[in-house]
């Protein structure tokens, strides 16, 4: 989506899973700082609140979450001074299919999705 990612590596990330930026080095801005959440329950407003506060004025923040995110959660995003997002699995699998022709061998390696075309009405 025009940004260059770094991942980082597994362990303790201090808050951010990845952090992405024009110039892939989190110098230039916008820098996002993305956590990223693969489980069945929700996230709550404490662990939000905790992902927020880890982040500086100029970041911005991305929350991706499979499990979805409480009312709670939401009103923590809502209601921050930093932007937040947060991307549930519904989301998550929008922009997956709205970005895939852009995204390189490697990740498409991992999810290999085919077009089906189905005749109109």
């Amino acid at each position: 989506m025009g940004y260059k990612a770094r991942v980082s590596p597994p362990g303790p990330d201090r808050g951010a899973d990845v952090i992405a930026s024009p110039d892939g080095l989190g110098l230039e801005q916008p820098r996002i700082r993305a956590e990223v959440k693969h489980r069945s329950g929700t996230i709550g407003a404490s662990e939000l609140r905790s992902f927020i506060g880890g982040l500086r004025a100029s970041d911005r923040g991305l929350y991706v979450s499979t499990g979805g995110f409480t009312r709670e959660a939401r009103y923590e995003a809502e209601r921050s001074t930093v932007p937040v997002t947060l991307i549930d699995i519904d989301e998550l699998a929008v922009l997956l299919i709205d970005n895939y022709d852009r995204l390189d061998s490697n990740s498409r390696s991992m999810i290999p999705l085919v077009k089906i075309y189905w005749p109109s009405e």
